[in-house]
């Protein structure tokens, strides 16, 4: 099995669990916020829906340049969600099957004009940001969502609101 694969298999196991969590958003607390520092609701669910397709975006080009800012956009409806991660998974399989192994253990940089900000193999970048930062963002994400009474589904195994296994 090529890296392309299993990097694409686990993404799709993951999105389903991912529409799962971001179902869950309700439209109407979109503003809101746990503390003044935080990102609001509608922020980072929109940021976990468009990560995959935005982060294996920026592994295309080598180097690739560091984004001007980091200002994540509003989601406006619940309903932007779930299409922003059908978006966001097609394009990330996309971009994904088109590296062959020695594209992917390829050396890949981010910089910043002339300065290297990091360089690892393309997967360490793909694995660490595209998922590891999606599953991060993800978990916080369902925090949001048991601070705001809304019944959080099951990632990997049974909640305190679903038990798969029941």
């Amino acid at each position: 099995m090529a890296i392309a694969d299993a990097l694409i298999a686990e993404l799709e196991g993951e999105a389903a669990t991912t529409r799962r969590v971001l179902e869950r958003v309700p439209g109407d607390k979109l503003a809101w916020k746990p503390h003044d520092k935080s990102m609001s609701l509608g922020r980072l669910a929109l940021h976990v829906a468009t990560t995959p397709g935005n982060v294996a975006g920026m592994a295309v080009p080598n180097p690739a340049p560091a984004p001007e800012s980091f200002d994540q956009p509003e989601a406006a409806s619940s309903e932007e969600l779930l299409s922003a991660l059908d978006e966001s998974i097609a394009k990330a399989k996309q971009i994904v099957s088109g590296f062959d192994d020695a594209a992917m253990m390829e050396s890949w940089s981010i910089a910043a004009g002339d300065k290297t900000l990091m360089s690892m193999p393309r997967i360490g970048w793909l694995r660490a940001i595209m998922l590891n930062h999606w599953y991060h963002h993800r978990g916080q994400l369902s925090v949001y969502l048991r601070l705001l009474d809304v019944p959080v589904p099951s990632i990997y195994g049974p909640s305190a609101d679903e038990n798969p296994f029941a």
